[in-house]
């Protein structure tokens, strides 16, 4: 067969280039080794029957807003999509009892900000209000490919609506670590938490330089909209993706692993699978791949360019581990008020999560994770039998290769030996915050860095970003430098994918950028 365009790798991106190219009129075929599409984003029973988890990400909010959603919303509509969202998004619990949330009643967050510091209450208004009129300007960029006429664009309008007085607080803040801009704006030191936390959702630990601007715009987006969840599962904008693709007149492949891109005369012709069929691409072959397992698996010869060499060494974050649980209620947290949020974040200080991270860098088991506990069926009830629950729980940030442990107790270096112990230091954590999780748990399956990569080669070591967010692999330098405008040194084959600008997320932004750029609009 010979397709416009053959996208290799059916992650959100993939199909978010597949869907664009269709819809001007590309025949598009997509390609997935996996039998489920979605790659990171897929909802599954791992536990019992009836009780749906999202295994990875489980925030939408990223797609819910996203431009590639604001083009493309009413087909994706039409082919099922919709959302489930909570206006409790997120809190911290700490080790005394008490609690800071984020919801979008600002009264209701304000107070309990002033509750603890009445100058910080000041502030955090003071960064709502200012929000709304910032936000575009900080967005634009993320929207543009880079280098890029556009991205000039974007800076400029900037500049002349906002003065260079805001260009250089922008600069500042995405060059900041989490710990250096708090400090410069709050007092208290658990509001500078409930902040912080979000960066390791990332790899940006409170020291990291760059790490402050994910913590600041996820809290203000959660505080002006709330946490947007799939209805039903995260899954919903693949099923959208998918029946919108189908409905173009594309075709898609699961079970079909690409053994090879095939090449003549230093142009892309097509693909080859595992089982001997050749795909044939008249444009583009688009991989949403991590770009080890292209320019080191699937490109012959491809390392040979110092680019696709350095690409392919993109240096991976550190793993995750992730803990879904079936469970008859939810957890008993000091505060009744903490079962309605869609995250709580086991994350105390900054302290507690430069050292987690730090342990985790030198290869040990944190002796104290960072906890994200998700509770998904606070927010959307349908994934669970009635009257039951379903617990998303991610702990950050682990090796890859372990070293040894941070606290003396767990001995081993294998990930499958280990992982239901370390599991077991998640949930007596968890319990001391929350008693009698343990109780309510009916079922439980646990997947380490190890079962990450093996399930999605795309997150290596279990890096849930598919390549660290330090900043000498943004902006310019993701995947490599001269690499960042999805393009490769072989004509017509692209990389859009978690690795490359501006990065990995729900929000779709790499491979409807590309997409954009090979259709012209």
């Amino acid at each position: 067969m010979i397709y416009d365009a053959i996208v290799v790798g059916a992650g959100v991106n993939g199909l978010a280039a597949a869907v664009h190219l269709g819809a001007k009129g590309w025949t598009v075929a997509v390609v997935e080794r996996n039998s489920v599409l979605g790659g990171a984003v897929k909802t599954e029973e791992i536990t019992l029957p009836g009780f749906r988890h999202d295994v990875y990400a489980t925030n939408l909010g990223m797609f819910a807003g996203s431009p590639f959603l604001e083009r493309h919303r009413e087909l994706l509509t039409r082919h099922g999509l919709a959302f489930v969202s909570t206006d409790q998004a997120f809190a911290s619990a700490f080790e005394d009892g008490t609690w800071l949330g984020v919801e979008r009643d600002l009264e209701a967050t304000a107070a309990r900000i002033g509750a603890l510091s009445s100058a910080d209450e000041r502030r955090w208004r003071e960064l709502v209000d200012g929000f709304a009129d910032d936000a575009p300007h900080l967005f634009a960029l993320l929207g543009c490919p880079v280098p890029s006429l556009q991205a000039i664009r974007a800076l400029w309008r900037a500049w002349r609506y906002k003065g260079t007085g805001f260009l250089a607080d922008t600069a500042r803040l995405y060059l900041s670590s989490s710990r250096d801009w708090l400090d410069a704006r709050f007092e208290n030191p658990k509001l500078k938490a409930m902040m912080a936390v979000w960066g390791l959702h990332l790899d940006l630990a409170p020291d990291i330089a760059g790490g402050a601007a994910f913590p600041y715009l996820e809290s203000m987006i959660d505080q002006l909209n709330g946490l947007s969840l799939g209805q039903g599962g995260a899954d919903t904008i693949v099923k959208a993706m998918r029946g919108a693709i189908e409905a173009q007149g594309g075709t898609i492949m699961t079970n079909a692993e690409v053994e090879r891109v095939m090449v003549d005369n230093g142009r892309v012709t097509g693909v080859r699978l595992a089982d001997g069929r050749e795909l044939r691409a008249r444009r583009a072959v688009i991989a949403n791949l991590h770009p080890r397992q292209l320019f080191g698996r699937l490109v012959e010869n491809g390392l040979q360019d110092h680019r696709c060499a350095a690409a392919a060494n993109l240096r991976p974050g550190p793993g995750t581990m992730m803990i879904h649980l079936a469970a008859s209620d939810l957890p008993n947290w000091p505060d009744p008020a903490l079962r309605a949020f869609g995250y709580v974040h086991l994350a105390p200080s900054l302290g507690h999560m430069a050292r987690a991270y730090e342990q985790s860098l030198d290869g040990l088991l944190p002796a104290e994770p960072v906890i994200v506990v998700g509770q998904s069926t606070a927010v959307d009830p349908t994934r669970a039998p009635d009257g039951k629950h379903v617990l998303w729980i991610k702990a950050r940030t682990l090796p890859a290769r372990i070293a040894g442990d941070a606290a003396g107790t767990i001995e081993g270096d294998d990930w499958d030996a280990v992982k239901e112990l370390y599991a077991e230091r998640v949930l007596d954590t968890i319990e001391r915050y929350a008693p009698g999780l343990r109780e309510k748990i009916l079922g439980r399956c646990v997947l380490s860095p190890v079962d990450i990569e093996k399930d999605n080669p795309n997150l290596v070591g279990g890096d849930q970003v598919a390549g660290s967010y330090h900043l000498d692999q943004t902006l310019l330098f993701r995947p490599a430098f001269g690499l960042t405008r999805y393009a490769t040194p072989v004509r017509g084959l692209y990389m859009a994918g978690a690795s490359t600008w501006p990065g990995a997320g729900t929000g779709a932004a790499p491979g409807f950028l590309c997409a954009r750029m090979l259709a012209g609009a």
